[in-house]
């Protein structure tokens, strides 16, 4: 293999000794990742602005601390989708996570069922939905993009169902991605051996030429890109849970509630599709007023710590999905290094809670954070939206 694909050093079978938090595992991670590829996790798309929002988003809120509240009983347990879990932290489809471990989602399942926490398992995973099933007995969803067949896609539906996954999370919002300037001048290809091992069977999509006068984008790229008939098509077509992930605006939201779906993932793909779009704790808690109390929210992009998952609980989500740090933590020590993770993130919410006096997750509400100077509206951490 070419030494642009090779990390700086190989996986550990231990945890290092600098690792504090959890954030950590992302500044140790360039030591475990080719450079080249590290600057594709870490990027987002064009200039990264979205990337840079959705962690400065964070700052924009503050915590309450509250005194003399007995928290001797308390616990971070939640319910999601019917399924009982330990704490409100899901592991988020990543696709290629062998660019991280040689054993990609391999490890990160056992990881997850180490800790019996959900893991959401990408279409584009460098392992199969089946192998990865195979790996530990753990809650697991399935992460569904739309192929350019219906065909292709009931192929993925069907597996996933026969894998034993317990819900199918469709991704929306990327149907067109601008590679990040950062992976662009870092000169990243995918390794060889790092492939879409779920679609390997599938034919390769049917390549229609544009004519004079054509866009590339809107009849070339776009072209099969999914519409809400293919959603209700797909909703049809199993028995099992359909979440939406991908969802920042309140209208789509409360559209994707009235045709049924399980729950919808607030989400700007980590800073992968549009850049430029607003953070997604920017738009939270407006998408949780426009859906009401009940319906279920899941949150992602920009987590690093369990401080930031009290905040992003606070303002509306009834769990969180880890992304990027995953991959870090992959690559620093495989499965080891994805459960201390997780478990550094459940202890660091837990601090926050107790801290804050909260018992149980439900009683982290807007009441338990303060908006700070940058939180003002029209800022960072206020977005008002039609």
């Amino acid at each position: 293999m070419s030494e642009s694909f090779l990390p700086l050093q190989q996986p550990m079978d231990s945890i290092p000794a600098e690792i504090r938090c959890a954030q950590d595992y992302e500044l140790l991670a360039q030591r475990f990742m080719a450079p080249a590829s590290y600057a594709y996790v870490a990027g987002g798309s064009g200039r990264d602005a979205t990337v840079e929002a959705n962690r400065a988003a964070f700052d924009s809120w503050a915590v309450y601390p509250r005194l003399l509240r007995d928290v001797s009983g308390a616990h971070a347990r939640v319910t999601i989708g019917g399924q009982e879990l330990s704490h409100p932290i899901m592991l988020a489809p990543v696709a290629f996570q062998k660019l991280a471990h040689p054993r990609g989602e391999l490890e990160t399942a056992r990881a997850a069922a180490a800790l019996q926490t959900c893991m959401v398992s990408s279409t584009l995973a460098s392992y199969t939905l089946e192998e990865i099933a195979a790996a530990g007995a753990f809650p697991r969803w399935f992460q569904l993009y739309f192929q350019p067949t219906r065909e292709g896609t009931l192929d993925l539906l069907r597996r996933a169902e026969g894998a034993g996954y317990g819900a199918i999370m469709v991704t929306l919002d990327a149907s067109i991605q601008v590679a990040s300037l950062r992976a662009l001048r870092a000169n990243f290809q995918m390794p060889p051996d790092c492939i879409a091992a779920n679609l390997r069977d599938h034919a390769a999509p049917e390549v229609k030429e544009t004519v004079a006068g054509d866009s590339r984008i809107f009849q070339g790229v776009m072209r099969t890109a999914p519409t809400w008939r293919d959603l209700e098509w797909l909703m049809t077509q199993t028995a099992l849970p359909i979440w939406v992930k991908g969802v920042l605006h309140p209208q789509d939201a409360c559209a994707l509630q009235s045709r049924g779906v399980a729950g919808i993932v607030v989400s700007n793909h980590g800073g992968r599709s549009l850049d430029g779009a607003p953070a997604s704790l920017q738009v939270l808690p407006a998408i949780r007023a426009a859906v009401g109390e009940d319906f279920p929210l899941l949150f992602d992009s920009g987590i690093r710590s369990g401080l930031d998952i009290f905040k992003a609980l606070a303002l509306g989500a009834n769990a969180v999905m880890i992304g990027r740090l995953q991959m870090y933590a992959l690559s620093v020590a495989g499965a080891l290094g994805v459960a201390h993770m997780i478990r550094l993130l459940q202890e660091e919410l837990e601090v926050c809670m107790a801290q804050a006096g909260c018992v149980t997750v439900t009683e982290i509400d807007r009441a338990t954070v303060a908006a700070t100077a940058a939180a003002k509206p029209g800022s960072a951490g206020n977005l008002e939206l039609p």
